[in-house]
């Protein structure tokens, strides 16, 4: 941490991932852009990838989760996750994409088969108590790791939904996609909202108790808020390619 942890529970601390991070990937999008151009959509779309991750990162939102809520965490595991990366692939340009299909390793890896269970391997693994814990304790460094693996597949798992390089898969392929993400992300923020204790002693321990939560009451409407935005944004993008196969299938 480049601040030091503070008595107020809204602290604005800034870190690694906000002072390195960020700043880098803000380079070499612009390196990208300057080589293989990019629309002012695609350009307005990134940044608004990066300012998710300032929110995240740069905000109360960060201490908050690091140590009272984890109701915050999560929502800073989401804008990591989900919102940023989604943001970032659609500013992708087709130029760029072309030259990372080049790599084999990212033709592997961006196969709907396997970016997808990438993806929710990470979200669940990093949800085991004992890694969850062990991220949030004196191994400050594993944090950083687990940020970087969520913002690495969720950029995965958005890229056969947006980009058609190296694979263009149809509409009715990609509604499938979408809906099992909805289905198979699901029940992580629901089994957080629906067991009868706390999962994690970190959040048990933590003091004050902020807005007067008890960790269970945290963690509930943690897992509801987690499921429910999951539910929400992967079955409007459902919604959205569904749409388009039937359309497509009507004017055959």
């Amino acid at each position: 941490m480049l601040l030091a942890h503070t008595h107020s529970v809204y602290a604005w601390q800034a870190d690694v991932d906000t002072t390195v991070v960020i700043p880098a990937l803000s380079l070499l999008y612009l390196y990208a852009v300057g080589r293989f151009g990019a629309s002012r959509r695609q350009i307005g779309c990134y940044a608004a990838s990066m300012l998710l991750l300032a929110i995240a990162f740069w905000t109360p939102l960060h201490h908050l989760g690091l140590h009272y809520l984890l109701t915050a965490h999560l929502l800073q595991n989401v804008i990591l996750a989900e919102w940023a990366p989604f943001f970032a692939v659609l500013g992708i340009s087709a130029r760029m994409a072309t030259r990372l299909a080049r790599l084999r390793v990212w033709r592997l890896l961006t196969q709907p088969a396997v970016a997808l269970p990438v993806w929710l391997v990470n979200y669940f693994t990093w949800h085991v108590p004992f890694i969850y814990e062990a991220a949030l304790g004196p191994h400050t460094w594993l944090v950083h790791v687990e940020h970087a693996c969520y913002f690495a597949t969720g950029t995965l798992m958005w890229w056969p939904l947006v980009q058609d390089v190296p694979r263009r898969l149809p509409s009715g392929a990609r509604a499938a996609y979408a809906f099992a993400a909805f289905l198979l992300a699901s029940p992580l923020g629901l089994l957080l909202a629906l067991v009868p204790k706390p999962a994690y002693d970190f959040y048990v321990d933590a003091r004050p108790r902020v807005w007067g939560l008890s960790a269970l009451a945290d963690q509930q409407i943690a897992g509801v808020t987690m499921a429910s935005e999951q539910a929400i944004v992967l079955f409007v993008v459902f919604l959205y390619w569904f749409r388009r196969f039937l359309a497509e299938e009507g004017a055959t």
